[in-house]
């Protein structure tokens, strides 16, 4: 699943045994565990251990981290053994192709949109990223990266090369996300709190709805463009 799956649908922020296993009990083709201290969804990497090791053969791990320095993230990958490493900070190409090299691992950056010149840097990660996250911006005051549960305009997709990959993420969530696909027509959705009872507290039965409507509506888009 790490890296075959067609509709790639990661469950981002786990932090809890029960959650994680309500992802894998799911489907989840990935699961995301966050490093960034701010974030209400940060855990240690010693807690990542142990759950890297609950989800390990059973579904892709994800490492997210926000301006780490190689060796740091080097660090982080001796340690928890990811499978990939999502880069969630102000990272430039430059340093995203360190990171890959500093772990030997694939690499996901998150890029935040507002507007439409917020796509004007992707072509920038071009055969560096192995996988781009179109993200929603977060508020100019926030504390940490990421979409904080608010979706931008899907819309602005429309004027990307239609052969351009992608993962879609920022205020998906049960409801909406069938909706995103069909307008944005990703290669893969991320959700976070979205699936959220509280700010880091998963609710797995919205991890299962989330779950079953991305892939309903990934099977219904496959299927239109082959008809």
């Amino acid at each position: 699943m790490t890296h075959g799956d067609a509709f790639p649908i990661k469950i981002c922020g786990l932090s809890t045994p029960e959650t994680l296993d309500a992802a894998l009990v799911a489907g989840a083709s990935m699961i995301g565990l966050n490093f960034h201290p701010k974030s209400p969804r940060y855990v240690t990497p010693q807690r990542a251990v142990e759950l890297a090791a609950q989800a390990r053969g059973r579904t892709g791990i994800v490492a997210l981290v926000v301006d780490y320095a190689p060796e740091q993230a080097a660090e982080l990958a001796r340690i928890v053994r990811p499978d990939w490493m999502q880069l969630h900070g102000k990272e430039t190409p430059e340093q995203v192709a360190a990171i890959k090299a500093a772990t030997g691992l694939p690499v996901m950056k998150a890029l935040g949109v507002a507007s439409a010149a917020d796509l004007d840097p992707v072509a920038r990660y071009h055969g560096i990223a192995d996988r781009i996250l179109l993200d929603a911006k977060p508020p100019k005051d926030a504390a940490y990266p990421g979409g904080h549960g608010r979706p931008f305009d899907w819309r602005l997709l429309s004027r990307l090369d239609p052969a351009f990959r992608f993962m879609l993420s920022g205020g998906l969530d049960p409801a909406n996300v069938a909706e995103a696909i069909r307008i944005a027509r990703p290669d893969g959705v991320d959700v976070s709190s979205g699936v959220e009872s509280a700010p880091g507290v998963k609710d797995a039965g919205k991890i299962a709805e989330f779950v079953r409507a991305a892939r309903s509506a990934a099977a219904q888009l496959k299927k239109a463009g082959q008809a």
